[in-house]
């Protein structure tokens, strides 16, 4: 029973105390005087009775009611309601007041009414109940006897008022009778003033009562907001409420909390917060609270307030605040029911025919319905909580605690936000620590939970009968609230209206006796003492504790695909490893960590293993020790911090029971090598796993003390069949039931067994802590990872399974002699965490003071006793023996390559690679274990994949170490062991990437030790440093030569050479240092090289350098022929560009001449010695010339073209001086003959000089008039010249178009117009822009007029220039040059594309992103349209100088683009470049002599480094390949030659690319030695030397295609579509590294034949060899059959002891005997040339041949035309050829274009045979033959006749196992011939065969 109002006040307006018009209220009586014991009286009323402020108002307002709620320090709620009425006061009182106070708008009031103000008076009513309706009606009798002036004294009312008592709850007692049980629950009530009100009190009190709250709460704001507030209120955010009505506020509030049930709100409450108080919402800490509207400004500023307007019906939520939802579904369902029960027409608005009625509940039911939508929600969250109790003690209060970790694994909700801010919410603690208790009073919650879950489960889907289920809990709710619906009695009198309106004349509320009062409480109080007690019986009971929870969750819990065979895999393993059966344990282990991933697996190894422990303890050996740890790591570490399987407090017990014995008498247990997961430092995981041992640790004490029998009755009562065991809380409940009947001795002897029973669990816990956080070797100061225990980053040993970090551990710790400190400190750190964790849960679970003394005594005892027992364990590991890790295999090294640094033991790791990981299939190589070696020349990888099904295979990844372009550390995870290592990724040049992680072996500081020696490598200080040179120095960078060197002469000319250059230099150049070697001076930046102006041109050159006696001592005089020699004058000569015999005498008949003018590379450092210029221009001229020039490189001659002798020149840009100089015209009249003009007329002599140097020009008629040129052209151009005009003009304006043009589509017009359009006017003629703009073409595509255009205006020098450099000149009308403007990739780009493209080949890791595909990558790398912008420009050279016009390609320094150019333009138009010693000649002709700067591009040494590696050479060698894709059979050389050139030309293995100019290569020595004796004939300094040296043994680069056409040019489609990507940047072979240095394929071979296999059982040997894409070399394993046919050759011959003749001898032969062979028979036969060039005539030439494939002739008459094939080359065939069928001669003298045996269908009825079919071209017939050796013709079919041939089908009697593809028919006119071939293949040949004789016909 309690009292319904405990305190009565009424407060007034203080006119006293009146600041500025604030005016304030007091209490002006109170009721009763003093404070009750139980209820203080609570302060600050005054402020809630007028929340806005005391104010006085001019007007009366009416009287109002509401309830304000004030929570008192004890968190005990004080419903305080205020019922206020307005008393008019005197104004003149006022006035006397001080005037200024007065608000300005009192003022002007009180001037306009200065007879009355009215004060607000509040009657209140404090109460700890809350029933809003009762003290309306109690405050309004109270005025009402005040103002109607009824005859009943106050006095009376407010004592009757204080005095009366009423039920708590009410509820049923079964025995009592009916009429008190009424009475119980409803308690009638009278003040003595004519009334009577009916109090119904709620059946149970747990319930919260909320009328119609919740209702009007939903409808103010909807049903998305409210669910906002309610997960903000859960998760504890700030909610503000506003409103203009003070009821509302606290009506509002009240239904928050009351849909939050069984939650209780334990933050700051306060419905209605006074203004004076608002402060008080900056507070940090969660509240719910309202306030009025009137202040709704000041809540603008609050950032973190969730503000909900209950007027305007808006919640809203600041950026900074994130409010976590309901997890999904149950948000969805929740939102669906709400509608139901709100909304429930919203369901059926669709349908056609709507019931008539469907109005929502009344709100009072509606209320209770959508309460019962929560409750629903609240049984679906925590569905199965008390399965997640921990009970710790029972007596003498139950002590309970949550296991959090366990309710969320098991729901499988670790990841939902907002089920782990509730759980670790207020609110849910208070929940535990009440419902906790297995034994108490239950309300309808705990019967939801318990009873309904799997109801609610089955519904949950399907909204009606979810619906239903709530429609019964609203009718248990509003039960509750109202007991008795039909008892409803108010009879209260209101004021009359009369008495409200003449108000005017009322008294002032008057005063009370207050004696009168007190009398009647006195009076009351007495009654009370000495009636009886009511005792009314508390209904506990056991509380259910509902279904467990792992039945209900495996439906959404994820169980993994096929899991019952991941068990089956870890359940196998583990047997093999107490069956000692290692092998197969070890196969399966990379199975059984992959299934570890998996929940089930972990708990299934957990069950496993426990099977294996007997008294706590496993005893294992080694190896099995090794494996058992190595599953527990990878178990823990997907293990979150909090445990929320259960999977490490599952091990916790196996970490202490597996152990080994070790020497010594020393056991080592798992957990020294368990220790690094982050699980172990949670204090909330240790907490967990505390309680529940502490659980059954109780639970077992309870057992033992109940009888056999009650274990027995309880088994039975069970409903699961006994099968489950009495849960602790059962126990629990019953022993609270018994607790009040046992003795004062029987109580204290429990709870001290509990007590007792806990501090042996702190104790045992203290230990186990102990061993999982001091690291085994406790010397190191290694601190645990954790939150407050140390540093990350710290990698530690403890993982080392093995011999548990033996030695390693001391190699990367070096002793530091602190050691008892460090001990001491990571002691320190681990007792502190215990410490702290002993206290909390001591604490908690109520240990007496003096056991928790004792724990915290003991602690450091414990750690101390347990670190010396560590030390044991650690020195024995160190004996241990290491592990058997794969052993480290020796890489083989080329002869004069030397290990710079030893193996370290690394694990390759894979990268974005897939081949190798086995996703394309195949067993995984990579990840692989082995060493890396650096050696002077390479970075080698060897090793063994980790997967043990390829574990016999050798996984090889090198390349060399000057191919280095980024290095970066990276950290990675082992996927077999657990932790982080730090590893380094390495990428080349050479498209290789290698991803290694150190292993724990190798200490930090050796990784760091390799970085720095591979640096040091990579950038030697100087090219001397590269492996080229140092190749047999024993190691040593060696720099200077101190040998005695026997070529002397040789090295005293390039000393001269460079003596002399230097001293010319320092003469010429007295202003400024020009460009000099970049290598060991510092580089000058590009700006100043470019930088011409300070030179002046007036310094004269010293004559005497200039002849070549004068420097060069006649004893070096026989040197000079050595410079002669020079390739460069091989190929001059065989050019016809001047010959040895005049090149230093001049013969003047020749236009052109060798000039010896740089012989000391003093006019041009970066130039060969000799030069081809114009006959006629002197040498000075050339020095004057150069300076146009950048870097001086001025035009010279590098190739004529022998039929049309048009020149090919090369030469830099021109300085910007030079360009304007260039395009002046001369007869501008110039003020005076300036320096600048004598070099532009010096530039047009030398440029004329070329143009007159052209047979064409000569020829013409002395002055160039247009008819001139015109008839010359007619008469000096063949007709293929007319045929190919055409194709010039749109090749030239795919060129010059702008980048925006789509390449393939030659657009007429407006290119060429866009071109000229600037004002730069072609040769000849001023209106030929708008000629060339084919404006006035009458044909769409312009064709005759075309041709005509380039008849009348081909210039005879075209100038190939830079777009950016040639802008602004103009070009005079009667220049003979014309100037082609291209735009030219730049070397960045090149580096920038090149970058893209390495990573697009060889993706460092996966790629996620699917529109980052290989191809979008490629793309976006832009390599491939460089490749087709240098081609593109390169054509269109061909096709100028094969029209007879000359080309000087000048483009950025002359060194980069200008090289690619022209050495393409030569290979395209030159098939002598085309063979080996051709190529060869022309990269050392054009890149090489003329200054490609190979150091500086490919980055080669220190000084060049911040350069980057520019890769211009590839570029061109990618170039090559592409032409050499579309013509195959013009090349000697193959496709490995090139990719052979690619590797080496950046891995300094040879001299040949080093450096960047002839001038360095002789100041170093380097450009003559290859002539004299080379020290060692092993090491080859030059590619070349070693290429031919390898030719001679293997046909490796030889291309068996090869059958030139004579003088062919080639013109390749340059088009990005025809281009392919070269297999150069993605091939790779695992198997031996990279196949480019040969000496190291033929020693593996070798090794591998010396280790003989192993004898196989006796059964036989397979033949089947599986190849791998990434691993095998395919040509090796499977090549082509040439090669094959070769080899099996030459091992005959080895076998019969004959010496072995050289493959290309051989191969030479069989082409002679085929020729021979074809000369004999007057058509070459099918089974010669057709033979050989059938499979290769579709890819025959590029242009003129791509026919389509229909009947008009197939590309097959190639190989059958005439004499064609007889001269031409065969390309391919059998060694015996030749000799196959020369053992008879056909006797017929006839031609035989085709012959075969072909199965011919008789006629009617006949059989199929098979006959030999000739088809002769001549004779034009099919004859066939009873047999290849018949000579009688047996019949003839004529071609004249037939009129197609068409692939047939099988038919009756047709041969067996034929495909039906081979099958064809010949019509004639007729009838139908059936063939049949014996392949498909063959079929086609005869098929075309006879279709080309039909349309040759």
């Amino acid at each position: 029973m309690a009292r319904l109002a405990d305190y009565y006040l009424v407060v007034g307006y203080d006119l006293d105390k009146r600041v500025e018009g604030e005016g304030q209220g007091r209490i002006l009586q109170r009721f009763p005087e003093k404070d009750w014991e139980d209820s203080p009286f609570p302060q600050g009323i005054e402020l809630f009775c007028q929340p806005s402020g005391w104010q006085l108002v001019p007007e009366r307002q009416p009287a109002s009611f509401f309830v304000a709620v004030l929570t008192d320090i004890n968190s005990e709620r004080h419903y305080c309601a205020c019922f206020t009425f307005w008393e008019g006061l005197d104004n003149p009182k006022l006035q006397k007041a001080e005037a200024s106070e007065v608000d300005e708008a009192d003022e002007e009031l009180a001037v306009v009414q200065p007879a009355q103000v009215f004060a607000p008076k509040s009657l209140v009513l404090v109460s700890r109940m809350d029933y809003t309706e009762v003290f309306r009606n109690c405050l309004g009798l109270i005025y009402t006897v005040h103002v109607d002036g009824l005859t009943v004294p106050m006095e009376t009312v407010v004592g009757n008022l204080l005095t009366c008592i009423i039920p708590i709850a009410g509820g049923s007692q079964p025995g009592q009778e009916e009429r008190e049980e009424i009475e119980e629950s409803l308690r009638t009530i009278t003040l003595g003033a004519g009334d009577r009100q009916v109090i119904q009190t709620p059946i149970d009190d747990a319930l919260p009562v909320s009328g119609s709250t919740v209702a009007q709460l939903f409808r103010q704001l909807g049903i998305v907001n409210v669910l906002y507030l309610f997960c903000a209120a859960l998760t504890e955010h700030k909610i503000l409420f506003l409103s203009s009505s003070y009821q509302r506020l606290t009506d509002a509030c009240r239904g928050l909390l009351a849909i939050m049930f069984p939650l209780k709100y334990s933050f700051t409450y306060v419905p209605i917060l006074p203004g004076k108080l608002l402060e008080v919402l900056s507070t940090p800490t969660p509240f719910i609270i309202g306030v009025n509207s009137f202040f709704r400004s000041e809540t603008q500023e609050l950032l973190d307030v969730i503000i909900a307007d209950l007027d305007g019906g808006t919640v809203t939520i600041p950026e900074c605040v994130h409010i976590s939802l309901l997890p999904e579904p149950l948000l969805q369902q929740t939102q669906t029911a709400l509608s139901m029960v709100l909304d429930p027409e919203l369901e059926i608005a669709d349908h056609a025919f709507p019931p008539l009625s469907t109005q929502p509940s009344a709100l009072k039911i509606q209320d209770k319905e959508i309460r019962g939508v929560f409750l629903w929600l609240f049984a679906r969250l925590f569905q199965g909580y008390r399965w997640c109790l921990h009970i710790i003690r029972i007596h003498p209060e139950p002590v309970i605690r949550f296991h959090k970790a366990a309710f969320l694994g098991q729901r499988s909700l670790t990841e939902d936000d907002f089920l782990m801010k509730v759980l670790d919410g207020m609110a849910f603690a208070g929940f535990v620590s009440e419902r906790g208790p297995p034994y108490r009073a239950t309300d309808l919650f705990d019967d939801l939970v318990a009873n309904h879950v799997e109801r609610i489960r089955q519904e949950e889907a399907c909204p009606h009968k979810v619906m239903n289920h709530v429609k019964e809990l609203a009718e248990q709710l509003f039960k509750n609230e109202n007991p008795y619906p039909a008892v409803a009695m108010h009879k209260v009198q209101r004021p009359s209206e009369n008495s409200q309106n003449n108000a005017q004349s009322q008294s002032p509320f008057p005063m009370m006796d207050e004696v009168g009062v007190q009398l009647f409480i006195d009076h009351a109080a007495a009654k009370l003492k000495t009636a009886p007690p009511v005792v009314k019986a508390e209904l506990k009971g056991m509380v259910p504790s509902g279904p467990p929870l792992g039945d209900t969750v495996d439906r959404n819990g994820n169980v993994m695909a096929n899991s019952a065979r991941r068990l089956e895999v870890v359940r196998n393993c583990i047997t093999y490893i107490f069956e000692n059966k290692m092998l197969e344990a070890k196969k399966l282990m990379p199975a059984v960590l992959r299934a570890l991933k998996g929940r089930a697996a972990r708990i299934c190894l957990t069950q496993e293993l426990n099977q294996h422990v007997l008294q706590n303890r496993a005893v294992l050996d080694d190896q099995q020790f090794d494996y058992i740890v190595r599953m527990m790591n990878c178990t823990l570490q997907d293990c979150s911090h909090i445990d929320e399987h259960g999977i490490a407090a599952a091990l916790l017990p196996l970490v202490t029971a597996f152990c080994r014995k070790m020497g010594a008498g020393i056991t080592q247990f798992a957990y020294s090598c368990v220790q690094e997961h982050i699980v172990w430092t949670t204090m909330q995981f240790w907490e967990a796993m505390f309680y529940s041992d502490v659980q059954s640790h109780i639970r077992a004490l309870y057992l033992e003390t109940e009888d056999g029998e009650q274990q027995n009755n309880h088994e039975q009562h069970d409903g699961s069949g006994g099968e489950r065991e009495i849960s602790a809380l059962d126990l629990a409940s019953e022993q609270s039931r018994l607790w009040p009947t046992l003795s004062k001795e029987m109580q204290m002897e429990r709870v001290q067994k509990e007590e007792s029973t806990v501090f042996s669990q702190a104790i045992h816990y203290a230990n186990r802590m102990s061993y999982l956080l001091l690291p085994l070797d406790t010397s190191k100061n290694r601190l645990l990872r954790t939150t407050g225990l140390a540093d990350v980053e710290s990698v530690s040993n403890s993982y080392v399974t093995n011999s548990i970090a033996g030695s390693m551990a001391e190699s990367y710790d070096t002793e530091s002699g602190f050691e008892d400190a460090e001990s001491s400190d990571v002691a320190n750190s681990v007792v502190r965490f215990i410490n702290r964790f002993v206290d909390k849960v001591c604490n908690e679970s109520g240990v007496t003071n003096e056991h928790l003394k004792a724990l915290h005594t003991m602690i450091p005892d414990i750690v101390q006793m347990h670190i010396e027992t560590l030390d044991a364990v650690h020195r024995e590991s160190k004996r241990l023996p290491p592990i058997q890790k794969p052993k480290l295999l020796r890489p083989t090294l080329l002869p004069g390559e030397e290990l710079v640094m030893d193996g370290m033991r690394v694990h390759l790791i894979p990268d974005g690679r897939e081949e190798a990981t086995g996703l394309m299939g195949g067993p995984p190589l990579l990840p692989a274990e082995g060493a890396i070696f650096l050696t002077t020349y390479r970075l080698i990888f060897k090793g063994t994949p980790n997967d043990p099904l390829v574990g016999e295979q050798v996984v090889t990844r090198s390349f060399p170490i000057a191919s280095l372009t980024k290095e970066k550390r990276i950290s990675v995870t082992l996927p077999m062991d657990q932790f982080v290592q730090e590893g380094l990724q390495l990428r080349s040049c050479t498209f290789q990437l290698m991803k290694i992680a150190f292993d724990e072996e190798v200490a930090s500081d050796l990784a760091e030790v390799f970085r720095k020696h591979m640096h040091k490598l990579r950038y030697p200080q100087h090219v001397q440093g590269t492996f080229a040179f140092t190749v047999g120095q024993c190691g040593k960078m060696v720099v200077e030569h101190k040998t005695k060197d026997k070529n002397q002469s040789l090295k005293t000319l390039s000393k001269n050479l460079v003596k002399s250059a230097k001293r010319t230099i320092g003469r010429q150049y007295v202003t400024r240092k020009k460009y000099s070697p970049p290598t060991w001076e510092n580089r000058s930046s590009f700006q100043s090289e470019l930088d011409e102006d300070e030179i002046s041109v007036s310094e004269e050159v010293d004559q005497s350098s200039l002849t070549l006696s004068s420097t060069i001592r006649s004893s070096d005089r026989q040197t000079m022929s050595n410079v002669v020699e020079r390739a460069c004058c091989r190929d001059y000569q065989r050019l016809g560009l001047g010959t040895l015999s005049n090149s230093l005498t001049r013969s003047k008949n020749e236009p052109f001449r060798i000039s010896t003018v740089n012989r000391m590379y003093t006019v041009c450092r970066s130039y060969p010695g000799l030069l081809i210029v114009p006959q006629s221009i002197p040498d000075t001229t050339l020095q004057r010339i150069c300076r146009c020039y950048r870097q001086n490189r001025f035009p010279v001659v590098c190739w004529r073209n022998p039929r049309t002798k048009a020149v090919l020149l090369r030469s830099a840009g021109l300085h910007a001086k030079g360009v304007v100089g260039f395009f002046k015209s001369p007869n501008a009249p110039a003020s005076g003959p300036s320096q600048a003009d004598s070099t532009s007329l010096e530039q047009e002599k030398y440029l004329q000089a070329i143009i007159s140097s052209m047979p064409s020009y000569s020829e013409s008629s002395g002055r160039n008039t247009l008819s001139g040129f015109t008839s010359t052209h007619m008469s000096t151009s063949d007709s293929s010249d007319k045929l190919r005009q055409p194709k010039i003009g749109a090749l030239m304006k795919q060129v010059m178009g702008t980048k925006e043009d789509v390449p393939g589509t030659f657009s007429r017009g407006g290119k060429w117009g866009s071109i000229r359009g600037s004002g730069r006017l072609s040769a000849y003629n001023p209106d030929v822009g708008t000629r060339l703009a084919q404006k006035e073409s009458p044909q769409p595509n312009g064709g005759p007029s075309e041709a005509l255009f380039l008849r009348q205006q081909r210039a005879y020098l075209y100038i190939i220039g830079d777009k950016a450099q040639l802008k602004g000149g103009k070009q005079d009308s009667f220049q003979q040059w014309e100037v082609v403007p291209i735009e030219v990739c730049d070397v960045r780009q090149v580096k920038n594309s090149f970058k893209k493209l390495m990573k697009a080949c060889v993706p460092s890791s996966s790629i996620s992103d699917p529109s980052m595909s290989f191809l979008r990558c490629l793309e976006d790398s832009e390599w491939m349209s460089l490749l087709h912008r240098v081609l593109q420009v390169s054509v269109l050279v061909v096709e100028l100088l094969d029209t007879g016009s000359s080309v000087m390609v000048s483009l950025e320094d002359g060194w980069d683009v200008t090289t690619q150019v022209v050495s393409l333009v030569q290979l395209l138009s030159d098939p002598y470049y085309r063979t080996f010693d051709g190529f060869r000649l022309l990269v050392e002709k054009e890149w090489l002599s003329f200054g490609h700067r190979f150091s500086h591009r490919g980055a080669q040494t220190l000084g060049s480094q911040s350069s980057g590696f520019t890769p211009v050479f590839l570029q061109f060698l990618d170039c090559v390949h592409q032409i050499h894709l579309q013509f195959p059979m013009e090349f000697e050389f193959s496709q490995y030659y090139l990719k052979f050139l690619a590797y080496h030309y950046v891995s300094n293995r040879f001299r040949t690319f080093l450096l960047d100019s002839d001038y360095e290569r002789i100041e170093l020595g380097v450009l003559y030695e290859e002539k004299g004796e080379r020290k060692s004939p092993q090491v080859c300094k030059s590619v070349w030397d070693y290429i031919d040296r390898l030719n001679k043994k293997t046909p490796v680069f030889y291309n068996y295609m090869f059958s030139p056409e004579d003088e062919e040019v080639l013109r390749p489609y340059t088009f990005t579509s025809n281009l392919k990507v070269w297999d150069f940047y993605m091939e790779e072979t695992l198997s031996e590294g990279p196949s480019y240095d040969w000496e190291l394929r033929g020693r593996q071979e070798r090794v591998a034949e010396e280790t003989p296999e192993k004898p196989d059982g006796g059964g036989p040997k397979s033949q089947r060899h599986i190849v791998w894409p990434c691993y095998d070399s395919l040509s090796k394993v499977v090549p082509d059959a040439i090669t094959k046919l070769l080899q099996d050759l030459q091992s005959l011959e080895a076998e019969l002891g004959q010496t072995s003749e050289k493959w290309k001898d051989r191969w030479d032969k069989m082409k002679t005997a085929q020729r021979t062979e074809t000369k004999l028979e007057s058509k070459p036969s099918f089974s010669s040339s057709l033979l050989m060039s059938s499979n290769l005539s579709h890819q025959r030439r590029s242009q003129g041949v791509y026919l389509q494939e229909s009947g008009v002739g197939s590309s097959i008459n190639l190989a059958l035309d005439c004499e064609a094939s007889a001269t031409s080359t065969p390309v391919a065939g059998r060694p015996s050829t030749s000799t196959l069928y020369s053992q008879f001669q056909s006797t017929e003298s006839e031609n035989r274009s085709f012959e075969g045996i072909l199965f011919k269908k008789g006629a009617l009825l006949k059989p199929w045979k098979p006959r030999w079919f000739v088809l002769d071209k001549t004779k034009h017939q099919l004859r066939y033959y009873e047999s290849r050796q018949d000579k009688e013709c047996k019949g003839v079919i004529e071609l004249a006749d037939v009129e197609s041939v068409i692939p047939g089908t099988p038919t009756m009697g047709a041969p067996k196992n034929i495909e039906e593809k081979a099958f064809f028919d010949l019509k004639t006119t007729k009838r139908v011939y059936n063939f049949c071939a014996q392949d498909s293949t063959n079929a086609q040949l005869w098929m075309d065969s006879v279709q080309n004789c039909l349309s040759d016909a």
